[in-house]
């Protein structure tokens, strides 16, 4: 039998695999396969969580020209070449063409098109740019409910002037204006320019518009200079690694972004178009790929997130004292469309994560060590204090010795880990545990913190040393009691445990994010070496999210067997570290062949079909995401560190 599904919900995430994007953050222009910002998918003008442009249209003489070339030539701009037909009647080699650039910039858009005339005589016509402008949040579009962009409270207000159009709402207020001489139109919330010229014989004509955004309730705003990379050209040897990390640190620069108040700070944005904001474990993360680099995203990173550090207790936020937050938005995110069902419903600065205040921690000592003016690290000793305290004495949420988590709001993240999707913490026959959930990766982190918390308080002659250091010492007794499994292939660490203290079975990649910790012994590191690169986790193109052979198991899954690249990163770097050099170079080959198949822009996650085919695009996923861009950096970091060691002349086989 077959189900019909009604059109009234039949929706769904925006597939944005083929789309194309360009991004100066905090603003960013998709556009469908081929250039064409047509309002299908995610296409449209974004500035921070709003489309303020949901399509784009260019006619000639009423028809619109045919687009044959889409090039992108920077992170902020692309240049597409338009063929006009029938403009002089029918013919098999049109001569009129039009070369139109459009560039982002952190709170406008600009559109130029060139009309060239390749004919022996002048040829009149009427050119229109026509712009839909829109006032849709980004969770509406993301959950495929945007509809015709009057999803907000109040609406639109469209006016018309001379020079140009504006628009006012709740978020802020757009004007369009268009180069002289246009004839400005408006039809609901379509917005028209149109002129009329003469384009002389072999020469040509420029029409446009620039669309500037004014939003002061936006939480974020662009980064300050040029990228502190700019300039920069590293070369490995191998052209597929080199070929990503240019393309890396091209997309970086258009994901920097800072806050108000704090000009001189900077941090990357997670991803586009979904996550173009400030996330705790995230920005943590991809800021911590680049300290081989530059340490200017890690000390950015560090103060921003430790001023919106949490100094009380409110379990509508998840915030408890000490923590460090999830995320940062303008207004409460509300799922909608698709994510209906899941009822989430974040307030702008939400605390909910288990994992980023021992990360932030983390980070802060690898800043220290790495040689930074000890002035930087003294100014953030009292917000170390704050977070080691949540730790040991808040982390807990049941007295059992473990860090877990738990949603006591009803309406925030299930899970929140890195793997914060609803489904992410299956036992091996595929069923969902129930919380609290302690996760293996965090209690190595809460570890490693400890221990790098305790030696900056040691530096800085503050107290509490001895006792994180005795606390971190039980810790990793307990877990190493507690955490180990076995199966027909011998033992290895659980992804966690349950509630009631139930080992959850399954094999993960999370297990990757134990090694370099100092939670494992040698025999420990070794078990998890063997399992991270057994087939069944191992997929030839990074560590899948989970095993193979566990129930629920499936490719294209968000994290049920997928491969993230950040993900596979943090299992080499610990590969690395703990003298797996083989093993990590397996890995890094793997990711920069699978950046290979992606035009060297590495997605947030793709499928685990094993090798040797090529990875699946999994249909949703981010791109520029910044940790996997900054993946890229620390596997050449990682694979030129190998070759040194080993005495290769060629960095990879």
């Amino acid at each position: 039998m077959t189900t019909t599904i009604p059109a009234s919900e039949q929706m769904g995430q925006p597939w944005i695999y083929q789309q194309q994007v360009i991004v100066s953050a905090p603003a960013q222009l998709w556009s469908a396969a081929g250039g064409r910002v047509d309002g299908s998918g995610a296409s449209g003008f974004y500035v921070g969580d709003t489309r303020v442009i949901s399509a784009l249209q260019l006619k000639i003489n009423g028809v619109e020209p045919e687009l044959v070339r889409s090039t992108r030539s920077g992170a902020d701009r692309t240049e597409n070449v338009y063929l006009a037909r029938n403009i002089t009647g029918a013919t098999v080699d049109p001569m009129v063409r039009v070369n139109e650039r459009r560039v982002v910039d952190h709170d406008s858009l600009s559109l130029e098109a060139c009309v060239v005339n390749g004919l022996d005589r002048d040829v009149r016509m009427t050119v229109e740019m026509s712009v839909y402008l829109d006032d849709s949040d980004m969770q509406s579009i993301k959950g495929g409910a945007a509809g015709d962009g009057q999803n907000r409270p109040g609406g639109l207000r469209i006016s018309l002037g001379r020079s140009g159009v504006e628009a006012h709402s709740r978020s802020g207020r757009t004007v369009v204006t268009p180069h002289a001489g246009a004839a400005i139109t408006r039809h609901g919330t379509r917005c028209s320019f149109a002129w009329e010229m003469t384009v002389p014989a072999h020469g040509n004509c420029d029409v446009g518009f620039v669309c500037s955004v004014e939003a002061p309730q936006n939480v974020v705003v662009a980064a300050k200079g040029e990228a502190p990379w700019s300039g920069v050209h590293l070369d490995s040897g191998d052209p597929r690694l080199d070929a990503w990390v240019k393309r890396s640190l091209q997309d970086l620069a258009g994901l920097r972004m800072s806050v108000p108040g704090m000009p001189e700070d900077e941090f990357l944005a997670a991803g586009a178009p979904w996550f173009f904001t400030l996330f705790g474990r995230d920005s943590l993360w991809a800021a911590r790929f680049l300290l081989p680099l530059t340490d200017k995203p890690t000390i950015g990173t560090l103060r921003i997130l430790a001023r919106f550090q949490a100094s009380t207790h409110d379990p509508h936020t998840n915030a408890e004292p000490g923590k460090i937050p999830h995320e940062l938005r303008s207004e409460t995110l509300e799922s909608s469309g698709v994510f209906s069902s899941s009822h989430m419903r974040l307030p702008p600065l939400y605390y909910g994560t288990v994992d980023a205040t021992a990360l932030w921690v983390i980070l802060l000592g690898e800043l220290a060590r790495g040689g930074v003016s000890p002035s930087v690290v003294e100014e953030l000793i009292p917000n170390l204090e704050r977070a080691l305290a949540w730790i040991v004495e808040w982390g807990d949420a049941d007295g059992d010795g473990f860090l877990e988590y738990i949603d006591r709001s009803g309406h925030g993240l299930s899970n929140q880990g890195w793997k914060d999707s609803g489904d992410s913490v299956r036992w091996r026959d595929g069923s969902i545990a129930e919380g609290p959930i302690a996760l293996c990766e965090v209690q190595a982190y809460a570890y490693q913190a400890a221990i790098e918390g305790a030696r900056i308080l040691d530096d800085f002659g503050r107290p509490g040393a001895p006792a994180l250091r005795t606390w971190a010492a039980g810790l990793k007794s307990r877990f190493n009691q507690c955490f180990w499994a076995h199966d027909e292939m011998g033992r290895y660490p659980v992804i966690a445990l349950d509630g009631q203290k139930r080992q959850v079975d399954s094999v993960t990649s999370n297990i990757g994010h134990l090694l370099g910790t100092g939670i494992l012994d040698e025999d420990g590191a070794r078990d998890v070496a063997h399992r991270l690169m057994s087939p069944q986790l191992n997929s030839g193109y990074g560590i899948r999210t989970l095993s193979r052979d566990s129930g629920g198991y499936w490719p294209l899954s968000y994290h049920c067997g997928s491969v993230w690249a950040h993900d596979s990163a943090i299992a080499m770097l610990g590969l690395s570290h703990e003298g797996f050099v083989n093993e990590a170079k397996e890995i890094a080959n793997g990711l920069i062949e699978a950046a290979a198949s992606f035009g060297y822009q590495m997605p947030e996650l793709y499928s685990g079909d094993a090798a040797p085919e090529a990875p699946v695009p999994y249909p949703a996923a981010c791109h520029p995401q910044a940790w996997s861009a900054a993946a890229a950096i620390v596997v050449f970091s990682v694979v030129n560190d190998l070759s040194s060691q080993q005495g290769d002349t060629a960095l990879l086989p």
